[in-house]
């Protein structure tokens, strides 16, 4: 019997089943964002606020601000100090730094590791994976939420979803 491919992890990274990522999407609720920055101009604040008005923890791991706050959520030095458990481990750090995070993430047993756009390291990817991660590499969690649910559609962003029935928000 073969496992309905929700629950396989893709092989090939350059392009995700929009099942794919609306499996991920509904089934997390806490996420820990590594590379959160408290200045409201960078795109890891507005990510994060974004993703929190949508019903999501979100925490911030920053080891620069460590032990203030952003949005709300204290941040953390590091993915092992976080105290409770995590569903998805978002990174907004450069591809080469994402190796010791994906370790990190293992470690505490996240179930998703998702890398920001113009982030990829597939040797990392391939480490989750064999470790039963889902990955997701090049895409913004929040552009993919509001992709999925039809609010991109609302500002006339093509979402490559046609249906003449609105959709309910994930």
């Amino acid at each position: 019997m073969v496992e309905p491919a929700t629950t396989i992890a893709p092989r090939r990274h350059d392009l995700y089943s929009d099942e794919y990522l609306r499996d991920i999407l509904r089934s997390v609720r806490v996420i820990a964002m590594v590379g959160a920055s408290a200045n409201w101009n960078r795109p890891s604040y507005f990510v994060m606020k974004y993703l929190q008005a949508k019903g999501f923890r979100v925490i911030p791991v920053n080891p620069g601000v460590a032990g203030q706050e952003i949005l709300g959520e204290k941040v953390y030095a590091a993915l092992g100090e976080i105290p409770v458990a995590i569903d998805l481990v978002d990174i907004f750090r450069r591809s080469d730094q994402v190796g010791p995070i994906v370790d990190q993430a293992i470690k505490i047993g996240a179930k998703v590791v998702w890398m920001q756009l113009t982030v990829r390291n597939d040797a990392a990817a391939e480490k989750a994976e064999a470790a039963g991660l889902k990955v997701v590499m090049n895409r913004c969690p929040k552009i993919e939420f509001g992709r999925l649910s039809g609010e991109l559609s609302w500002s006339g962003i093509n979402s490559e979803i046609i249906s003449s029935k609105r959709r309910r928000l994930l």
